[in-house]
């Protein structure tokens, strides 16, 4: 048995210990904090290539697009989005877990909750194809990312929309919510 430089001691400690509110908080920022980096980056080095355009309108920022396609925004954007996305296929999962808790005797909605976590990674996947293959390497799959992206965006959401709306019509108490309008009307 080899023995490394940590002894048995050593080993059963956590190397990092960061509050979840912190690991949120940073996860949910790496995209925003990616993409002003990429701005800061693209007017500092290379303002005259990424403001050009083909009809010579003269643009005095950036596109998105053009501001995370060059060296090293690129690495910068993708790193960024790489490191976000890894915690988003955790918590649609988790998400899962909870709505399967709530609805396990509901079948609409337990099976609204499985569509919920299809459409999640599927969003998921598509963001990270459309951050790591470019329109210039190989348009279709690109395109196919974006169309993913989106639409699987859009109907997660709903989705969601619909679940809280039976959690809380449903599981709420009505002293969570505080007394009927009928009741507070009377009150004044």
């Amino acid at each position: 048995m080899l023995q490394g430089l940590l002894s048995n001691l050593d080993r059963d400690r956590p190397l990092i210990r960061v509050p979840f509110t912190v690991f949120a908080v940073a996860t949910v920022l790496l995209p925003l904090t990616g993409l002003l980096v990429c701005l800061i980056t693209s007017l500092l080095y290379h303002y005259e290539d990424s403001t050009y355009t083909h009809c010579q309108v003269s643009n005095y920022l950036p596109s998105i697009s053009s501001a995370i396609s060059r060296t090293p925004e690129l690495y910068i954007w993708r790193s960024c989005i790489g490191l976000h996305s890894a915690p988003r296929y955790l918590v649609a999962v988790a998400y899962f877990n909870f709505y399967r808790g709530r609805f396990a005797a509901r079948l609409p909605e337990l099976l609204l909750s499985c569509l919920a976590l299809i459409c999640s990674v599927a969003e998921n996947t598509g963001l990270v194809l459309l951050t790591y293959v470019a329109s210039t390497e190989a348009y279709k799959v690109h395109k196919y990312g974006f169309i993913v992206f989106i639409a699987c965006s859009l109907l997660h959401m709903l989705i969601t929309c619909r679940l809280w709306y039976v959690i809380k019509r449903t599981y709420v108490s009505p002293e969570v919510n505080g007394p009927p309008l009928s009741l507070m009307s009377g009150m004044t």
